[in-house]
């Protein structure tokens, strides 16, 4: 019988309806498991136990009373430590937010704790979610990058920690370390998760993310998460699809549309093998596999996308800069002066050339059910002092087309090896579809070496 630890948010959200699985028990588990595991792999920067136990404990009650439950009753859940949360600290992996303490939630975590969720603690982060490394080690090898920024809410899903967490994507800091670390990483649609209440890097850039170990607990996530928020002028205006149905209805075998131009020739030879070897397992399986050319905006993206980040993370460290730039990790004090010194025209006309290439990735991801690359140019590298390279999910990031990364296999080395599926703006349901397809298809079930 497996641990509770084990359980998939899906899973244990289900056993806690029909009133077999005891919240707190749930919670119990998954705190001793974080008690066996954490002091290795530093995961974790803030828990308050007894807030976590007295939340299990009432919905508990809240089952034996028959009252209605919400789609995450009793389920706990991680919080990158970007994600406002009131009462407790939110310091951003950095000494200028040390001693921050919000006093209302993010509109995401408040919809977490509407649905019946449990919020188990703070996971730790780059310092504002950039480049600068963090403690958080990666649960397959200690020696490798667990990726960044979202290091801590990756490693704790796939060491079995917790079931769920956020984290964040600017440049590839969802998807990236979800492929590190064996999981699967969900980038929606650009606005479709509000971001108020998290700390920005870069407000045309940013998106929330989902971190889970199956792709159906990452819809799951999704439809608690979504929807317009008037504090968040860009948060998308239109009505939450259900994504259940439109899943439902796209269930079947994906037109898929492999990008072999610069992926290949970036990627190690290693992981564009096992790409190809992904593509001929799904093609034999039923999908219909095909190749795609990319649009010539591509070949500008990555410099857009830097420009814009640099731009607006300085206009938003600006004023703590002025007066505390040492406290600043020198990744993110570079980034932060190179953005102060940007002319304006380059940031201008950086976003509209990024709106150009939007529109022509759109109308490439559009032609079939899902474009597929390496999730990563390599697996995660054994280097410490870096968070891997976020080239393959830049462009998606940069066009605010949805993405998710599956897990697909292992490296020699014995790390995660994982693709990347895109989808047209706003089409979440026929991502998800699809990338569940190829889940099952994969028929993968790889954990970590820990124990």
């Amino acid at each position: 019988m497996p641990e509770l630890y084990e359980l998939t948010m899906s899973e244990a959200a289900a056993q806690i309806r029909a009133g077999t699985l005891s919240p707190v028990a749930l919670a119990e588990s998954l705190l001793a498991r974080i008690d066996a595991l954490d002091g290795d792999l530093r995961a974790w920067v803030t828990i308050d136990r007894d807030a976590v136990l007295s939340a299990a404990r009432q919905r508990e009650a809240a089952v034996q009373r028959g009252e209605p439950l919400g789609p995450l009753h009793g389920v706990p859940v991680g919080l990158k430590d970007i994600f406002y949360t009131a009462g407790m600290l939110t310091a951003c992996g950095s000494k200028v937010y040390a001693d921050f303490v919000p006093e209302f939630d993010a509109t995401s975590v408040a919809k977490i704790k509407a649905a019946g969720g449990i919020v188990l603690g703070k996971t730790v982060t780059t310092e504002f979610a950039t480049s600068d490394p963090s403690p958080t080690r990666n649960p397959w090898n200690p020696a490798h990058t667990p990726g960044g920024s979202s290091s801590g809410s990756s490693a704790a899903v796939a060491a079995r920690m917790v079931p769920a967490a956020l984290g964040s994507q600017t440049g590839g800091s969802t998807c990236r370390p979800a492929a590190y670390n064996g999981i699967v990483g969900l980038k929606p649609t650009y606005g479709r998760i509000s971001r108020y209440g998290v700390v920005p890097v870069s407000w045309s850039l940013d998106h929330v993310g989902i971190l889970t170990r199956t792709v159906a607990d990452a819809a799951l996530l999704l439809t608690v998460l979504s929807g317009a928020d008037d504090n968040d002028p860009g948060s998308l205006q239109h009505p939450v699809p259900d994504f259940a149905a439109q899943m439902a209805e796209h269930d079947r075998p994906p037109r898929v549309g492999l990008v072999r131009q610069y992926y290949q020739d970036y990627a190690t030879p290693e992981l564009w093998a096992h790409t190809e070897s992904v593509a001929h397992r799904l093609a034999a399986a039923g999908a219909e596999v095909a190749e795609l050319e990319l649009p010539d905006s591509f070949a500008q993206v990555h410099s857009l996308q830097r420009i814009v980040m640099n731009v607006e993370c300085a206009a938003f460290h600006q004023a703590n800069h002025r007066i505390r730039a040492a406290d600043y990790g020198p990744r993110i004090r570079a980034g932060i002066e190179m953005g102060l010194i940007m002319p304006t025209a380059a940031y201008l006309k950086a976003q509209r050339l990024r709106r150009k290439f939007r529109a022509d990735l759109n109308e490439l991801a559009a032609s079939v059910d899902v474009v597929m690359t390496p999730a990563t140019p390599a697996p995660a590298p054994k280097d410490l002092n870096t968070t891997g390279d976020a080239a393959f999910q830049v462009p998606w990031t940069a066009a605010g087309l949805p993405t998710v990364t599956i897990p697909t296999g292992l490296s020699e080395l014995g790390m995660p090896m994982a693709v990347q599926f895109g989808s047209p703006w706003a089409q979440e349901g026929k991502l998800l579809a699809a990338a569940q397809w190829c889940e099952q298809a994969a028929a993968l079930n790889q954990a970590p070496p820990i124990s």
